[in-house]
């Protein structure tokens, strides 16, 4: 339960001290009394008040003393508080008040309506600022939740580097001495058996890479830039048509538009979605890739369409989760995080992706990135 803001009343007259409870009693907050500017002093030492009401006219220290040492104390330097006096009401005494940092001044006698709007609109603004500092300290908190989880998952990348590849490079060893040293003591079935582990043991280590990846994107940070698309395409399919050393497939590549983006990470976008592209629709007569564009306002969508095997849309929500495959191996090989890693960067990059497709008619895959004005 949050506690009620406290107010500081400072008077040397009980009857002055009561008046003020009986016009602020219907206010939620707690009065604290103080007969002298000592005793005030007093209370700022055991309580965190919200806003002060001091009268001026007090023996040993006045108004105007009191509130010379509330503003040179650290704890008090930004405490609100109003004067309010039936003596010092000239224009002098005002002007002086306000000198010593009053932030308003009421002179008796006063309206009681205009002391408790005055409460009030101080009150709420103490509210506010303590609901602004608890938000800042939650998101400090958050911070540093977040800073031991990026501490757990390098941790974890550690971990899966390290101590997962080392029995994958044992299983890979010892495999490879039966094949060059024993191989004449096994069947065709017993080599079947060690290809297979061979196979199994080199897609797991795929695996591990593509997820140190996937997890090294999230701390990764964007290097944003101008980014020629045309250059960027035509060297992910430089590569890939010297990776894949085929001249199969047809490429249909419209001129496209310079973005705004980190170079290196929308060329992995590219290569994957590219990659996919060529491997989806190798198993077509007459393979086709297309990659297009168009812009609408102040964003431009990407998009790389096959006329390969497609998917069926009742799963599209699985396409860009981690592990996720909409194919069989034995179809198509793959370990389901290229779509997730491109999803992350689009994300990442403050743009969408998404896809549209049909069993055996192809897919379309659609990025969307802010366009570049006046660039050519």
């Amino acid at each position: 339960m949050n506690k009620k803001p406290k107010i500081l009343i400072v008077d040397d007259k009980h009857e002055n001290l009561v008046a003020l409870e009986t016009v602020l009693r219907d206010v939620d907050v707690d009065l604290i009394r103080a007969y002298s500017g000592n005793e005030a002093l007093t209370a700022t030492l055991h309580h965190d008040f919200a806003l002060a009401l001091l009268d001026i006219h007090m023996p040993d220290m006045d108004g105007y003393e009191l509130a010379g040492i509330l503003r040179e104390e650290e704890k008090t330097a930004r405490l609100p508080f109003i004067f309010i006096s039936a003596v010092y009401t000239d224009n002098l005494n005002v002007f002086k008040g306000y000198e010593r940092g009053a932030f308003s001044f009421i002179t008796k006698p006063f309206q009681p309506e205009i002391l408790i709007n005055k409460v009030k609109f101080f009150i709420n603004i103490y509210r506010q600022e303590a609901e602004l500092n608890q938000l800042n300290e939650d998101l400090k908190n958050k911070n540093i939740d977040l800073e031991l989880s990026n501490k757990e998952l390098e941790a974890f990348t550690y971990s899966v580097s390290h101590d997962l590849r080392a029995p994958l490079r044992a299983m890979n060893g010892f495999a490879r001495i039966l094949t060059e040293d024993h191989a004449g003591h096994l069947d065709a079935e017993g080599k079947r058996l060690l290809d297979n582990i061979g196979k199994n043991s080199e897609k797991m280590a795929c695996l591990i890479d593509n997820l140190l990846e996937f997890s090294r994107l999230g701390k990764q940070d964007i290097r944003e830039m101008i980014v020629d698309m045309n250059k960027l395409v035509k060297d992910v399919l430089e590569d890939l048509h010297t990776a894949n050393n085929s001249n199969k497939t047809e490429l249909n590549i419209q001129d496209l538009p310079k973005t705004r983006g980190d170079s290196d990470l929308l060329k992995q976008v590219f290569v994957n979605l590219l990659s996919n592209a060529i491997k989806y629709s190798s198993k077509k007569e007459n393979p086709v890739i297309e990659v297009g564009s168009s812009t609408s306002g102040q964003e431009t969508t990407y998009w790389v369409r096959d006329n390969g095997s497609g998917f069926d849309m009742r799963y599209k929500s699985k396409l860009f989760g981690v592990f996720q495959r909409l194919h069989s191996d034995k179809e198509f090989e793959g370990t389901g995080i290229g779509l997730a890693i491109v999803h992350r960067i689009i994300s990442r990059s403050g743009g969408k992706v998404w896809a549209e497709s049909e069993v055996d008619r192809g897919a379309t895959f659609y990025v969307s990135l802010p366009s570049v004005s006046n660039v050519s």
